[in-house]
């Protein structure tokens, strides 16, 4: 697949059957958030990778995690992110977003339904799994095999934005 094309493809699964994730696949998921860029090449996160079924369960206690098998807590250090000397703005959602952007998409690339997840309580993950005070959880990512049809690569004609509404040339 070109990316387009699997950008295109990609969508919000809410619904997974209970099929475990390949080695080979999570290994390539993990990579491609291992190379995504951040500000400086500085990399200030840690990625919490959930599969057993007690890991599960204490995510469910937080959010809702649509019985997806593998989940992904995205967690960042903004004390560590890179910091943009003219106003002072830290990037660290920034280079999460970026990190997660790239593993959502490889886990497309692998034949893998995905949903970003921003609603949850980060005070119970961080008691659940220790996530240390100086990180920020900043988003999960719930990975695995869609009960349903995925939905129509072509949607995006009809659900999103014409171009020429988003981007300008030259001058706002």
């Amino acid at each position: 697949m070109d990316f387009l094309e699997i950008a295109k493809k990609r969508y919000s699964c809410r619904n997974y059957t209970d099929n475990k994730i390949e080695k080979e696949k999570l290994d390539l998921i993990l990579e491609a958030g291992r190379i995504a860029p951040t500000g400086s090449n500085v990399q200030p996160f840690k990625a919490l990778v959930i599969q057993n079924n007690e890991g599960l369960d204490k995510l469910k206690k937080s959010m809702n995690t649509f019985n997806a098998p593998c989940a992904i807590v995205l967690c960042a250090n903004p004390d560590k992110a890179w910091t943009r000397s003219y106003d002072g703005k830290k990037i660290t959602d920034i280079d999460a977003s970026i990190v997660l952007t790239h593993m959502m998409l490889e886990a497309t690339n692998q034949g893998l339904d995905n949903v970003w997840v921003c609603n949850f309580r980060p005070d119970i993950l961080r008691t659940e799994f220790n996530v240390p005070s100086e990180y920020e959880i900043t988003s999960v990512l719930l990975i695995g095999y869609g009960v349903s049809e995925p939905l129509s690569p072509q949607r995006h004609d009809k659900t999103r934005k014409k171009t020429e509404d988003l981007f300008i040339f030259e001058t706002f």
